[in-house]
């Protein structure tokens, strides 16, 4: 069951800064037991740079100690039905 959704920071033309304990601030008074991140680079480009690896990196550890799940990170892009999952890439 999804038990909502909540934009943690919005870029710039070149990127934004997304902060772990907002992230899991946010789950933790959900109650949320995994998370789904999401972000979009509005280029199309759906290679997951260095930065989108680390961060995903970071947080699933840091929600691992939580005890909360790390189920996806997806990167979308403005065009339809494109996206790139984490999870379906075995980067999770």
């Amino acid at each position: 069951m999804v038990l909502g959704a909540h934009q943690v920071s919005t870029g710039g033309i070149t990127g934004t800064v997304a902060d772990i304990r907002i992230i899991l601030g946010v789950a933790l008074k959900a109650g949320a037991c995994g998370i789904i991140l999401s972000h979009n680079h509005p280029s199309g480009n759906l290679n997951a740079s260095a930065a989108d690896k680390e961060l995903t990196s970071r947080i699933k550890q840091a929600a691992q100690v939580m005890d909360i799940n790390l189920m996806d990170h997806i990167i979308i892009s403005p065009y339809e039905g494109s996206y790139f999952s984490f999870a379906d890439e075995g980067l999770i």
